[in-house]
C-alpha cells in the first residue's frame, strides 16, 4: 500500500523522474508553455510553481535553491528578473493546465502547461468584427423601424 506517499512514478525511476522534471521545468520557464501528458503537467506544476514563489522571494539564497533545479543559468536570470516579477501581488496559482484531447499514437491524454498572465489582453482581431456587427445590426433595427 501507498499510504503517505505522494506524488505520481510515472513509470520511472526516481533520478530519471527529477531529471525529467527539472528539464521541463527549465522548458517552461524559457518559453512559458510545453505540451505534455496530464500527469507529468500536474506534476510539474508543483515544481514551477516552487520556482516561481523562490523568484518572488529574491535573496540569494533562494537564487542557489533555483538553480540546483533549473538547468541554465539563463533561465535562472530569466525567472528572477522578469518572471517572478509579474507576480508579485500574486499569492499562488501561476501555471494553467489545458487539456488538449488524446495523443494520436498511443492515446495518452495530452495537456498545454503555461505561464498565467498577469493581465490578458483582448487581441485586436476579436475586437474589429464585434464592433462592425453591431453597428450593422443597429443600422438594419433602425430600417425597420423606418420602414413602419
Amino acid at each position: 500500500m501507498r499510504h503517505g506517499k505522494a506524488g505520481r512514478r510515472l513509470g520511472r525511476k526516481t533520478s530519471h523522474r527529477v531529471a525529467m522534471f527539472r528539464n521541463m521545468v527549465t522548458s517552461l520557464l524559457d518559453h512559458g508553455k510545453i505540451t505534455t501528458t496530464d500527469a507529468k503537467a500536474k506534476e510539474i506544476r508543483v515544481v514551477a510553481e516552487r520556482m516561481i514563489t523562490l523568484g518572488k522571494r529574491g535573496d540569494l539564497h533562494s537564487m542557489r535553491l533555483a538553480a540546483s533545479v533549473i538547468r541554465e543559468k539563463s533561465v535562472v536570470s530569466k525567472l528572477f528578473s522578469t518572471i517572478a516579477p509579474c507576480y508579485k501581488e500574486r499569492l499562488g496559482g501561476y501555471t494553467r493546465i489545458i487539456k488538449l484531447g488524446i495523443r494520436q499514437g498511443d492515446a495518452a491524454p495530452l495537456s498545454l502547461i503555461e505561464l498565467v498572465e498577469s493581465e490578458i489582453k483582448p487581441s485586436k482581431s476579436s475586437l474589429t468584427p464585434a464592433k462592425s456587427k453591431q453597428v450593422t445590426s443597429v443600422t438594419t433595427a433602425e430600417a425597420v423601424v423606418a420602414d413602419v
